[in-house]
């Protein structure tokens, strides 16, 4: 299957929310054990998944994240005398932490190898935030990569308008407007991380966008099986 999958393009695609949620395996990174990109609206992420022998002995699962967003992907290059991209932002570094802590508990105790997760931003559309998009692309590629992961996952992003509505997928400027801005990653069955920012949400709301979450999380698996099979 991991030959396969490395030769071949695979699309899956899904509308959830206002947008239609389209996965891509195969488009780039040949030589990678898996690739993807994932596009909502305008906004595409990339990610590919390469792997090699681990430091023996070592008690912790050897995963490597890198998450980046290049000027490029909103059209641009960086002005004044330094014309290169700098270090990672502090955007850049959390987004790295929050696709480590979806994907790092889907390694098997013991699990020996080194594997990196690379993603990057190719389009920017200035509504919404590439960040859940770089976890459903990274766990897409990590599923069809050949290693031996527990399950595929998929990440949803949940607002909530003055109102408390929920919001699947929020703009940036209903996250502006807005009383929550959370995002939760999991398989079909349980969940595997949550992040959020409120302003001063009840619990029971808070928990009620919980399972908002993950009764939309399993739209996006039963993509990534799809690939698998």
């Amino acid at each position: 299957m991991e030959e396969t999958l490395k030769n071949c393009m695979f699309k899956a695609e899904k509308e959830i929310g206002r947008e239609k949620l389209i996965i891509e395996w195969g488009k780039f990174a040949h030589r990678a054990r898996s690739s993807t990109t994932v596009r909502y609206g305008d906004t595409v992420v990339f990610a590919a998944v390469t792997s090699a022998p681990g430091t023996e002995g070592a008690d912790f699962a050897q995963l490597y994240v890198d998450y980046r967003e290049y000027y490029y992907a909103s059209g641009k290059i960086p002005g004044g005398f330094i014309k290169r991209e700098g270090k990672p932002s502090t955007k850049e570094v959390l987004t790295s932490r929050l696709i480590d802590r979806s994907i790092r508990p889907l390694f098997p105790k013991g699990f020996p190898d080194e594997v990196s997760v690379v993603s990057h931003v190719l389009s920017a559309d200035d509504r919404y935030d590439p960040a859940p998009l770089a976890i459903i692309a990274s766990a897409a590629a990590l599923a069809t990569a050949g290693l031996p992961i527990t399950a595929p996952i998929g990440a949803i992003a949940v607002g909530m308008d003055q109102s408390g509505n929920l919001l699947l997928f929020p703009t940036y400027d209903e996250v502006d407007e807005g009383l929550l801005n959370l995002v939760v990653a999991g398989t079909k069955e349980s969940v595997t991380m949550v992040e959020c920012g409120a302003n001063e949400v009840p619990e029971d709301q808070m928990v009620e966008a919980i399972f908002f979450a993950q009764e939309h999380i399993p739209l996006i698996v039963e993509m990534i099986e799809e690939a698998i099979q």
